[in-house]
């Protein structure tokens, strides 16, 4: 029979669905099986329709069988089957699409069929393209057909741009045999691997575990024969058993999908066995987020927040999205537009038939569905969380610890555009609580008389309550939330305040806790008193600091450095400790306690070198930098000059 030309400027178009629109080869088989699945839901459909009551679902089936010798992959279906004008409509035609076809006619039909459609037809194929990349793998493709109520049989083959031959065949069912003649391996490309049992199940494991009918495959297995023991027990009992080769019918597929079953039939195991199983983990997922969505933008989402981070969860290798699927094929398994970055640790899947696909199906094209779907799904996550928090607080406090870090830099990403959206989601430890505390039942607890929420940074909760800093707002009875994450007060700033209460560091310069107004004059007439000493620890100091003063703020500390301006001590040390040529420096004021001893013997000191002939100051300089080098060292940081400290220790000692 003469060979037929494509219909669609065959050569140029068809090399475009080979080698253009996939990305990835393994994709034709998806293709396939979604093609003999539309085939079974338009026999289905057809026969509630007609009334033919012969035809049962439970009777369709597709079938993968692979030839390692002949290298053919065929795949069969019970399906509609095609007629001759069929055959060469949909397969002659490079994107015609016989399954879109189908479904615009149904829906130009009146609504008294509405429910069925609703039921019956929900067809995957919308392009026309998915047959060709079978062309990615096989060199010769032969497609067997027959349609149901038809006597007559077809078969067309085409090796690729050339065209391709309709002729008369024999075949006794309605359906439809594809048979892929693989090509043969060459570098870098490896299609005897499709040939594999193994890998023909990993496929249908990704892309079409949820195809609503078996796909079926005979499969080689081995066991023991029945006898081997019995006859050889007596001459060796550790003898192991022989062994004999069969084939068994298998169905790959679980076909229906977890999160379509009703939720009262799901267990919470049947969700945790699900996550490890598809997700890799070991550890059951400490939430589980299901919802279903009719509307607009119609889907079902199964998400899960793992129990623990991943190991790779805060390096660059970490990929983050949900698994989308249409209509129970895996189109793409990680969508990372679904999710908020903030909210990456989420895993799961959404399954929507409502979302525009690009040609291959392998990608989506950003669409106002899509924007749909992901603002509701952030919405959702949020509920959850502040459930999560308030009904499972030890539950929330363990997720917070893998992921909360992941929050915090949502709040202070994007300038801070999403802080109102987590600011509730984040904790503290409490200096009352000795717990991990909600900013929420932080401002609870506050009176009437406390206008700031105060916060003090450090490198361990240990270290952040010995601060001298923190002593005066302890004293007047304030909570102190210590922040021990490197990009808290980072969030902080961001956040500048929370429901109108300002943030304020303990170690801001400007603490201006009330006091008293005698306490207050007490202060100013001791800094007049000292201002030469003062202004003698300045300038030994030097650039280190930009103030020296007297402060209220001890109860029995000797000094500590305050800060002024927008970067603390704190934010000085991250930002120092980045792998860049980028260094700063806070605006730091050495406080000393007016009421300390050490500053009585600095005052003595001062006072005896100015009664000498050349006032040189030597040990009120020693004492000066040991005092500064202290409140360093209490800060965190380290001294500027070990030397320096070391002889200046000495010099103490040997006094």
């Amino acid at each position: 029979m003469a060979k037929k030309q494509f219909k669609a400027e065959s050569k140029k178009l068809l090399d475009l669905m080979i080698n253009s629109i996939y990305t990835h080869k393994e994709i034709f088989l998806r293709e396939l099986i979604s093609n003999s699945s539309d085939a079974l839901d338009k026999l289905y459909y057809m026969s509630l329709q007609s009334g033919d009551t012969g035809i049962k679902r439970s009777d369709f089936h597709i079938d993968i069988a692979a030839d390692k010798e002949a290298r053919t992959i065929t795949i069969t279906d019970n399906g509609i089957g095609m007629t001759k004008e069929e055959l060469e409509s949909n397969l002659g035609t490079i994107a015609k699409s016989g399954s879109l076809a189908f479904k615009q006619e149904q829906e130009q039909e009146d609504d008294s069929a509405e429910s069925k459609k609703k039921a019956a037809v929900d067809i995957i194929g919308q392009f026309g393209v998915g047959f060709y990349s079978s062309f990615m793998v096989a060199d010769k493709v032969t497609v067997l057909s027959r349609a149901y109520g038809s006597d007559e049989a077809y078969i067309w083959e085409s090796q690729g741009a050339d065209g391709y031959t309709v002729e008369p065949a024999e075949k006794n069912e309605n359906g439809t045999i594809i048979t892929l003649h693989l090509k043969n391996d060459a570098e870098g490309e490896n299609y005897t691997k499709y040939l594999e049992e193994y890998t023909i199940r990993e496929l249908i494991k990704k892309y079409s575990d949820y195809i609503r009918y078996p796909i079926q495959m005979m499969v080689e297995k081995r066991r023991a024969k029945e006898d081997s023991n019995v006859s050889d027990a007596s001459e060796d009992e550790n003898k192991a058993p022989e062994m004999e080769t069969y084939n068994e019918l298998e169905t790959l597929n679980t076909m229906e999908p977890i999160w379509k079953r009703q939720k009262s039939k799901v267990k919470d195991e049947d969700y945790n066995e699900y996550y490890k199983s598809k997700f890799g983990d070991y550890e059951n997922p400490a939430r589980v987020i299901r919802t279903s969505v009719e509307g607009v933008s119609s889907y079902t989402a199964l998400l899960f927040i793992p129990g623990h981070a991943p190991y790779d969860y805060y390096s660059k290798d970490y990929e983050m999205g949900l698994q989308l699927y249409s209509s129970g094929v895996m189109i793409m398994d990680k969508c990372k537009e679904l999710l908020p970055d903030y909210f990456n640790f989420v895993k799961g899947l959404v399954d929507s038939q409502d979302l525009s696909l690009n040609i291959s199906r392998e990608t989506l094209q950003h669409d106002r569905q899509l924007k749909n779907i992901a603002k509701n799904l952030e919405k959702k996550i949020k509920k959850e969380l502040v459930d999560f928090m308030t009904n499972d607080r030890e539950g929330y406090e363990k997720f917070f610890k893998n992921f909360g870090k992941q929050l915090k830099f949502g709040i202070y990403d994007k300038f801070g555009m999403n802080k109102d959206q987590l600011a509730d989601l984040v904790l503290f430890y409490s200096s009352m609580e000795k717990k991990m505390v909600s900013l929420d039942e932080y401002i609870a607890k506050m009176g009437e008389d406390q206008k700031n929420i105060y916060y003090a940074s450090g490198e361990s909760i240990e270290k952040i309550d010995m601060l001298p800093q923190t002593e005066a707002v302890k004293d007047k009875g304030y909570e102190i939330l210590y922040l021990t994450d490197d990009i808290d007060e980072f969030v902080i700033q961001m956040m500048r305040d929370y429901k109108e209460k300002p943030f304020k560091s303990v170690s801001d310069e400007d603490l201006n806790l009330e006091g008293t107004e005698e306490e207050q004059k007490e202060i100013e007439k001791a800094e007049a008193d000292n201002k030469a000493l003062l202004d003698f620890i300045k300038e030994t100091l030097g650039s280190k600091v930009t103030d020296v003063k007297l402060s209220p703020r001890f109860k029995s500390s000797p000094v500590c450095l305050s800060t002024k301006g927008g970067i603390s001590l704190e934010m000085e040390k991250v930002i120092n400790a980045l792998p860049t040529d980028q260094q700063i420096k806070a605006e730091r004021i050495l406080e000393i306690n007016p009421d300390h001893d050490v500053m009585k013997k600095m005052q003595e000191s001062f006072a005896s070198e100015n009664e000498t002939e050349n006032a040189s100051h030597d040990l009120t300089a020693t004492y000066a930098r040991l005092l500064y080098d202290q409140a360093v060292l209490i800060s965190g940081l380290t001294v500027d000059d070990p030397v320096q400290l070391g002889s200046d220790i000495c010099k103490i000692i040997t006094k």
